[in-house]
């Protein structure tokens, strides 16, 4: 009994590692941040313990602490370089992963749901990095902090109450420090969770792949064919990251925040991490700060019902559907100049820019995705259902093709939505 249950968990194991998965046998490369995400949600958990065992969140010790941290502690430098540097190409695996996504269809039907809680843990990165921003105690974090949680101020009836909660008192203080540790050290937990969600709901619809047509024979083994393959991709963006690491470590990052946190002293440019540029460039583009967080609402909003917005997509692939193409490299290009535009200063023409942009943002989502789906579908419709119905003649009527009766073919081909839904594409 034992050796049976021992088997039983093994190859349980084995099934939600992904050594049983078919994939799909056209991946490409572009299907390996999925797994770099994964390897660097492990890196910032364990890195996170080790530093936590170094760590106190009082106010009067914790910036002398940081600092001991690189100088002091053996290889304590090399711990928080890692940790801190790590974020970074967390959030950059991360955001190339939902391009890919994006880029391909993959958010779309049946795999909304998939989509949907890849959202939610990009939601929780985004939460728990703004928390470990402020535990080193910088001037940076502390001002990144205070603007950034004013912002609950804003909401009408509620939320003085609400930030006087979050805060612990009436200004960020000991208190304040304390919860952030607490939440910052608890998240990634729960994104561990989400992750494994995430990895049974792709187990459950299947692996989208470069074509974005539905593969039903031609599967391969996920391992070995993909395991090294992401392995070789792991070596190579450890290259590129340890770089940063030991030669680069604090190009990510803000000269400011070396700088002890003081409440007297406001920073003449506050600027958050590059990751949350871009939703940082839209709350700025408008001058009410209740404008402004309704605004930053709608555009994570906008991540969670892209797979509803664009529904009903017959070709998923950009491979087909060179509009989609087009429009979704301007996209990326408009998500490049929201992060340029908030990194610079409130002034002409960069504020204008930035209007322009976050416009731009809402307008993909809200028009041009659900504008091209209906234009697409409007000419891949009329163009298939002209040449199938001309191809396939009454006069077929009796003829039988590989046990096929062709005219019970023809007559379901004069159905437009036939073969339309039955399409594998």
């Amino acid at each position: 009994m034992i050796r049976i249950w021992s088997r039983s968990l093994l190859n349980y194991l084995m099934k939600i590692t992904g050594v049983y998965y078919k994939s799909p046998a056209n991946f490409s490369y572009w299907w390996n941040f999925g797994f770099l995400s994964l390897y660097f949600l492990i890196s910032q958990i364990l890195t996170g313990i080790f530093l936590a065992m170094f760590y106190s969140a009082d106010v009067g010790v914790v910036f002398g602490m940081v600092i001991d941290l690189n100088s002091e502690i053996y290889y304590g430098w090399w711990l928080r370089n890692i940790h801190a540097n790590g974020a970074s190409f967390f959030f950059m695996v991360v955001y190339l992963h939902m391009a890919r996504g994006i880029y391909y269809g993959s958010f779309t039907f049946p795999r909304h749901v998939l989509w949907i809680s890849g959202a939610l843990i990009w939601v929780l990165m985004i939460a728990t990095a703004f928390l470990g921003y402020v535990l080193p105690w910088g001037q940076m974090s502390f001002w990144g902090a205070m603007v950034i949680t004013s912002l609950i101020g804003a909401i009408p009836g509620i939320g003085s109450d609400l930030l006087f909660l979050l805060w612990g008192g009436f200004a960020i203080d000991d208190v304040t420090l304390h919860r952030f540790y607490s939440l910052h050290f608890t998240l990634p937990f729960v994104i561990l969770a989400i992750t494994v969600i995430h990895f049974a709901l792709l187990h459950e619809f299947g692996s989208n792949n470069g074509l974005g047509v539905n593969v039903k024979n031609d599967f391969i083994p996920f391992v070995p064919y993909y395991g090294v393959k992401d392995v070789f991709s792991i070596f190579v963006v450890l290259v590129l990251f340890f770089i940063f690491v030991m030669w680069s470590p604090d190009k990510l990052g803000h000269s400011d925040n070396f700088i002890l946190a003081n409440g007297l002293v406001t920073p003449a440019h506050i600027v958050p991490e590059w990751y949350f540029l871009p939703l940082y460039a839209i709350l700025r583009s408008v001058t009410n700060k209740l404008l402004g967080i309704f605004l930053i609402a709608c555009a994570i909003v906008c991540i969670f019902i892209a797979p509803y917005i664009c529904k009903g997509y017959y070709i998923r692939s950009t491979f087909f559907r060179p509009l989609y193409c087009v429009a979704v490299w301007f996209f990326y290009f408009d998500c490049w100049l929201l992060a340029w535009i908030g990194g610079l200063p409130i002034i002409s023409p960069y504020n204008h820019l930035g209007l322009f942009a976050t416009v731009l943002y809402f307008v993909y989502f809200i028009i041009i995705f659900p504008g091209l789906n209906f234009f697409e579908k409007s000419i891949y419709s009329n163009y298939v259902y002209k040449n199938f119905i001309d191809n396939v003649k009454s006069p077929t009527a009796g003829v039988r093709v590989s046990g096929i009766d062709l005219s019970e073919f023809t007559f379901k081909a004069q159905s437009k939505f036939y073969y339309i839904k039955n399409f594998n594409v």
